[in-house]
């Protein structure tokens, strides 16, 4: 009921043993050859109940009715709910042993490791740093959850909410205003709207952000959902790139 674990258990080699994926799994492309079970704030249960999982995978608190039902049914249920990059590697370690993949699993996170530590090298080729906004959501306004403000600070930027992304582990606890932003002036604003494309005209034209640094110099984009709201291994595979094109081109 959950994308990354689709991800990592087609990295590790293990895709024989899923049964059912979300809707929302798009990583890797093979995964269009599992049948679709569930949504994220929802799942089927007598699709569930069809092809009878010996587990069903779950992720964060928001799937904690969807997992009481299942279990109601006699089901077995593993809902985690990482959201820092160490819980991440915590969570891939815990899944890989799950499935008696240990070797498998400590190759793979060693590769994710090496990814870690390019980004960390780039982030000291940094002149500056940039002053980054992450925004996950527009109405209302949600900076980014932890792991995308780790990642961010990992290639070198400086979340200007920092301390939200880190203590907040509920949406309303991450709300911010366009208000705040500006006092922030941040260089970059990265946007990754769950759910819905990203509307960029509609930041560059909020009135109290005209005058901030990212707008002035059309430093506004949007970045994968995929990637970057998903807690696992599409972080590293893909997202530290990601953020080293786009911090590149700021100091360039």
């Amino acid at each position: 009921m959950t994308e990354e674990s689709v991800e990592f258990l087609h990295a590790i080699g293990r895709s024989d043993l899923i049964a059912g994926v979300s809707v929302y799994a798009v990583r890797p492309p093979e995964v269009k050859q599992h049948p679709v079970i569930s949504a994220f704030t929802h799942a089927n249960l007598k699709k569930i109940q069809k092809i009878k999982p010996d587990l069903v995978i779950g992720f964060s608190d928001i799937q904690k009715d969807i997992a009481k039902d299942l279990i109601a049914e006699g089901i077995d249920v593993y809902i985690s709910n990482q959201r820092s990059l160490e819980e991440i590697f915590r969570y891939m370690w815990t899944l890989g042993n799950m499935v008696g993949e240990a070797q498998k699993t400590e190759a793979y996170i060693k590769t994710l490791e090496e990814k870690m530590a390019k980004a960390r090298a780039f982030a000291k080729t940094l002149k500056k740093r940039p002053k980054i906004y992450i925004e996950e959501w527009d109405e209302p306004q949600i900076c980014g959850i932890r792991w995308f403000s780790e990642l961010a600070s990992l290639c070198g930027g400086v979340d200007i909410f920092e301390s939200k992304s880190q203590d907040g582990i509920k949406a309303s606890e991450r709300f911010v205003t366009n208000s705040e932003v500006a006092q922030c002036d941040p260089d970059i604003i990265l946007a990754s709207w769950c759910g819905k494309k990203v509307d960029i005209e509609s930041i560059k034209a909020r009135p109290e952000l005209l005058n901030v640094s990212a707008i002035k110099h059309n430093k506004v984009f949007e970045l994968e959902p995929e990637i970057f709201l998903q807690p696992g291994p599409a972080l590293f595979v893909d997202g530290i790139d990601r953020l080293i094109d786009l911090f590149s081109s700021f100091n360039s």
